[in-house]
């Protein structure tokens, strides 16, 4: 069989946006298993790579090479899930504008938790922390949220 004859399937990037707890790895692992997609979290491969979580370079650069697995995958026809957060729309709209002129399409997915149980979650897991995951302070996630920009209605459609 000739390339010519293979079918092209187009390929889904998901953006899992959230803040940390809100439930963007559980998601995303049963969106991995449903779709026979690639999940890509930053926060497990730093943790495979001994690298803190709180390290914003070593973060820019895992997140660098898993886009870079990434754009692989979808021009492959491989949906491909991102578990980054997503915080920023202008972020959201780099990665949108990077799949569709891959030829994707871009599915946002906003896991969308209050406050309270946030914190709830979060101190959970602070109880019973796992190398893939980092003690993480009630006012950091305060100050998260501060800088946290909710998706529009827009950006879900």
């Amino acid at each position: 069989m000739s390339a010519d004859n293979l079918s092209c399937k187009m390929s889904t990037l998901f953006l899992l946006c959230g803040l940390p707890g809100s439930g963007k790895t559980t998601l995303a692992k049963q969106l991995e298993h449903e779709r026979h997609a690639l999940r890509l979290s930053p926060d497990e491969w730093m943790a495979s790579l001994s690298i803190d979580l709180y390290d914003q370079a070593g973060r820019s650069e895992v997140e660098a090479l898993q886009w870079d697995i990434a754009a692989r995958a979808l021009t492959l026809g491989i949906d491909v899930i991102l578990e980054f957060g997503f915080w920023s729309r202008q972020e959201r709209d780099d990665y949108r504008t990077r799949a569709t002129t891959l030829g994707a399409t871009v599915k946002l997915l906003f896991v969308d938790v209050p406050r309270d149980e946030l914190w709830a979650r979060i101190s959970k897991r602070n109880a019973k922390r796992s190398p893939a995951s980092a003690f993480i302070a009630e006012t950091s996630l305060d100050l998260w949220l501060s800088w946290f920009e909710p998706p529009t209605a827009d950006e879900l459609e």
